[in-house]
């Protein structure tokens, strides 16, 4: 038996560090601090039980902000995990891809926008800043069925050439592939709160995956 258990040892602890050395996602936070993020955490962003928390339950977040990276990417895969909690008004959050910020006004970002809140905003992808509209709806019949509201769920957004897509919590949102040219498909990461209600938009465990 030990002639037989010693092989098939070797072999899965073979396979197990070949596992970890394809695994090449980084963590864009380290939980504590806003290193490597830039944005309003005087009055909008905190960090809370290793988590970015922006807004608040108490009083209605004025207008949109944004913490962003403070470095761009172009191919990737991005997992985060996020909860959007609110009370009154308009609450909604969203991770910003391939985006910049505007210069007027300061606090906005122009680029792809991976969406999320009621009633129709889950998983779709809205053109934040530069086209304001949804260039590609989502299956909400079968995001309806994973989501967990007012409770944590996961994002994971693959954006390749000119093609994004997203899933929640495992399940495929969108597949989008972008027909104008002239739409830049590199930029910052942004996580948004948006403004207009009572709301917390919480994201954590950020890791990426650049891709060639």
């Amino acid at each position: 038996m030990k002639g037989f258990l010693a092989p098939v040892l070797l072999s899965l602890a073979v396979i197990s560090s070949n596992a970890a050395d394809t695994d090449k996602t980084v963590p864009l936070s380290d939980g504590k601090s806003f290193k490597g993020w830039d944005g309003d955490t005087n009055t909008t962003w905190r960090v809370e039980n290793g988590a970015f928390v922006g807004g608040s339950l108490k009083t209605s977040v004025p207008r949109n902000e944004f913490l962003t990276t403070t470095r761009s990417f172009t191919n990737f895969v991005l997992r985060l995990k996020f909860k959007l909690v609110g009370t009154e008004g308009f609450i909604n959050g969203g991770v910003q891809i391939r985006s910049e910020r505007t210069k007027e006004p300061p606090n906005e970002m122009s680029g792809y926008q991976v969406d999320m809140g009621d009633p129709e905003w889950w998983g779709c992808i809205y053109d934040e800043s530069r086209r304001n509209k949804v260039v590609a709806k989502s299956d909400l019949q079968a995001i309806n069925k994973v989501l967990n509201r007012q409770d944590w769920n996961e994002y994971m957004i693959r954006a390749e050439g000119k093609r994004i897509r997203a899933w929640i919590n495992g399940v495929p949102t969108v597949d989008y592939t972008e027909p104008d040219d002239g739409i830049p498909q590199f930029g910052q990461i942004g996580l948004q709160v948006h403004g207009g209600g009572k709301t917390e938009a919480w994201y954590k465990e950020i890791r990426i995956e650049e891709l060639p």
